[in-house]
């Protein structure tokens, strides 16, 4: 499929049934632990890759120039043995009888949709039972200092994180994925991890890890808005939720965000329930100020996380429906 479009020259709509299948997969199934508890997941694996990469490339001693091109030659080719590894994926099902099945299954490994759900869901039920656990929960998705949080500030990491996540983790794979097919979320994904590990800004990465970092923002931008969107008219659909506000809020505060990406849904999540996201964020390493997104409420709750994740899945069905439309058009 994937060879046909870059030989003919038009998109294929079968991709748009394969990701649609792929989405509805990872909603039902997520990342089945009897599965990745006998093989390591894929991102797991390019995270492994990233890490030897890391240890044998970003020598401290080195000056920044030195270490800035061996994070470059690291990213790239992380990046193009993932996109290879893809093609080779692609190449090898398109032969097979029921190849898509295949496909979609190996698509939806790649999409997070499930997991954030459940492990939003887990810091929800924590942060109703102690702070401790609230805290210990919240850890597992947000890379901030946890025990410097609140209760607000346990419940608003994991609403960010939910924002945030939705892009990343849906819908940059699945524009990626409509775009390039299987080499594209690939790639895609090992962006992503890349960034992850080693696009910080600290003294260890400020210089390894910057061409991964401003990789993974130009690869966000386009997915990042399109999920700001989505929140927005998924807002219009649910009770409870304020589209208009979404709108307002995030053509507003959105480019004030430190990230050019995260703040598109931070923002819109922030106005379609009424709360204030971001500020002040403490990191192991730093502290960052960031502008207020929204004008509503700061201390939330477990409440809130609850609600947030009910616009997270409306966004995501609202994704899925987009999508099976653009397959039964095309």
């Amino acid at each position: 499929m994937l060879t046909a479009w870059l030989i003919g020259g038009g998109l294929p709509a079968d991709l748009f049934l394969i990701l649609f299948l792929a989405l509805a997969l990872d909603a039902a199934l997520g990342d089945p632990p009897w599965l990745y508890g006998t093989i390591p997941h894929p991102v797991a694996m390019i995270g492994r890759l990233v890490a030897l990469g890391d240890r044998r490339l970003n020598d401290e001693r080195a000056g920044e120039g030195v270490r800035a091109l061996r994070g470059a030659l690291l990213t790239t080719a992380v990046v193009l043995l993932a996109a290879a590894l893809g093609w080779v994926l692609t190449a090898a099902l398109e032969g097979l009888p029921g190849g898509w099945l295949v496909e979609a299954g190996l698509a939806s490994t790649l999409i997070a949709f499930r997991g954030l759900y459940d492990h939003a869901a887990a810091v929800a039920r924590a942060l109703a039972d102690s702070l401790a656990e609230g805290r210990a929960a919240v850890a597992h998705i947000v890379g901030r200092d946890s025990d410097s949080l609140d209760g607000p500030g346990v419940a608003r990491a994991a609403v960010e994180s939910i924002a945030e996540n939705f892009s990343d983790g849906v819908v940059a794979p699945a524009f990626w994925y409509a775009l390039l097919g299987l080499p594209g979320l690939c790639a895609y994904k090992a962006v992503n991890t890349l960034d992850s590990m080693i696009g910080h800004r600290s003294p260890r990465y400020r210089a390894f890890g910057r061409v991964a970092a401003r990789l993974d923002d130009a690869v966000n931008w386009v997915p990042a808005r399109l999920a700001g969107g989505l929140i927005v008219l998924a807002a219009a659909l649910l009770p409870g939720a304020r589209a208009g506000a979404a709108w307002r809020t995030m053509r507003r505060d959105a480019p004030r965000h430190r990230s050019p990406n995260a703040g598109w849904q931070e923002a819109a999540f922030a106005g379609a329930l009424g709360f204030a996201l971001a500020g002040l964020r403490r990191y192991r390493d730093e502290a960052v100020e960031d502008p207020w997104m929204g004008d509503g409420r700061a201390d939330l709750d477990a409440a809130d996380i609850r609600a947030a994740l009910r616009l997270y899945v409306a966004t995501g069905a609202l994704l899925a429906a987009l999508v099976l439309g653009l397959w039964w058009l095309l």
